[in-house]
This record gives structure tokens, sequence and C-alpha cells, in this order.
């Protein structure tokens, strides 16, 4: 699983996520979907302003860590849609009448 560790970067700087929108021309709505880590996918040209205006590197930013059965199949905001977690899956059936 990929982390975005941009809230950490920002408290530790004592920023606000206003503060990193106005130095790097990004949107704050944007921002604010990195800081909550609610993004699929990221712009590498975000990545690098980012990094400019906190005068960090990457790994400051984003990380790597190992996945397990309910990170894979789980987000923030619950189960995603089409996936279900190995409990569900090795439940009974359901009998209909």
């Amino acid at each position: 699983m990929i982390k975005i560790l941009l809230s950490r970067k920002l408290g530790e700087m004592r920023w606000t996520q206003a503060d990193l929108a106005r130095a790097t021309g990004i949107r704050p709505n944007t921002i604010n979907e990195l800081y909550h880590e609610l993004v699929e996918r990221v712009n590498i040209e975000h990545l690098d302003l980012i990094c400019e205006a906190l005068d960090c590197e990457l790994d400051e930013l984003i990380i790597r860590v190992p996945n397990d059965e309910t990170s894979i199949l789980h987000t923030r905001q619950g189960t995603k849609k089409g996936t279900a977690s190995a409990a569900t899956r090795a439940m009974p059936k359901r009998k209909r009448d």
C-alpha cells in the first residue's frame, strides 16, 4: 500500500494546507485530497512542486508499506466497490425462499 505523508510533513513544518497551496499554485482541493490520502492517482508535477516548496525528498512524502489482507481491500471510506473482504467471502450463502 502506498502512504502519503503530507499531513505529517506539514505538521513538522507547521504549515497549513493553504500555505502549501499558495506556495505551489496547486488547487487547495487537490492539496486536501493528498493530505487526507483520498487520491488514487498522483500528478508527478505536483509532487515535484510540493518537494520543492517543502525542501524535501520524495521519500519523505510517499512510502510503500507492506499490504495485509484488510488494507488491500479497504480504503479510508470502507470496502472498495466490487470487492469483498475475506470474512465476507467465508460467510455461508444465505438460502432464499
